[in-house]
């Protein structure tokens, strides 16, 4: 089929799976990533998609009769190879820049360096640990919790890429580009809809308290480096995914 012939909002479903994913996809154009920003509206959609499909490997391993931990960690195992890892690793690298430099220019200059350092890896060890025992103890209940997380997590992001500047002129996010007000709020829309249909009113629990978040992320990173990456991305990511797991927990009855 030629990409002339395919609606705009399917290219924009590829391409951000393209970009949020490392599930295997249709060749795209280089034609459909020059307007990529456009594409932010169908995070959440991405996001449902890695949660269900890392909620139904959690079903299946309890299916199969293994313990609950064990599923747990298949279904957090699941979540970061889906994604390559990718927001783990911006996770680990913001951590260490904003916490082992003491002015923008070092700072940036660590998050772009690919070694791990001391704030990077407790970071990893502290988000990894608490989201594997929060999928242990909601994983019996049912895989609606995972794929609510990942959904209001992806929604999360464009929000950031929408009202902080792009602290560099390079990297994947400053390629994306900014988002235009429209697409980040359907983007959440889709987040919050799909939340309802599957978890109810916990939802509105968890979208306020992910607002919270996202506004301390944005004058958090204003502060450190004067703008986002990528990496400031990925954080924002793993750490709004792993609120909204602790907010089913305390909030559903």
């Amino acid at each position: 089929m030629k990409t002339d012939m395919i609606p705009s909002f399917v290219r924009e479903i590829g391409v951000a799976f393209c970009l949020l994913s490392r599930l295997p996809m249709p060749a795209l154009p280089a034609a459909a990533f020059e307007r990529s920003a456009r594409s932010v509206w169908a995070y959440p959609l991405v996001g449902a998609t890695l949660g269900l499909i890392a909620g139904g490997v959690g079903a299946a391993a309890l299916w199969a009769g293994l313990p609950v931990g064990i599923a747990a960690g298949l279904t957090l195992a699941a979540l970061m190879l889906s994604t390559g890892a990718m927001h783990e690793d911006g996770l680990a690298d913001t951590a260490d820049g904003f916490w082992g430099g003491f002015d923008r220019d070092r700072r940036l200059e660590i998050m772009k360096d690919s070694q791990i350092g001391t704030y990077g890896t407790l970071s990893l060890i502290v988000t990894s640990g608490l989201r594997w025992a929060a999928l242990a103890v909601l994983l019996p209940a049912g895989i609606a919790p995972v794929i609510v997380a990942a959904c209001l997590s992806r929604a999360a992001m464009p929000v950031i890429m929408r009202h902080v500047p792009h602290a560099r002129g390079d990297g994947l996010s400053h390629s994306v580009g900014r988002p235009a007000m429209p697409h980040v709020f359907a983007g959440l829309c889709i987040a919050v809809l799909l939340g309802a249909v599957l978890s109810g009113p916990v939802v509105l629990v968890a979208l306020a308290l992910g607002a919270g978040l996202v506004f301390g992320a944005i004058k958090l990173t204003q502060h450190k480096i004067g703008g986002h990456t990528g990496d400031v991305l990925g954080a924002t990511q793993v750490i709004t995914e792993l609120l909204v797991l602790l907010t089913f927990i305390v909030a559903t009855p």
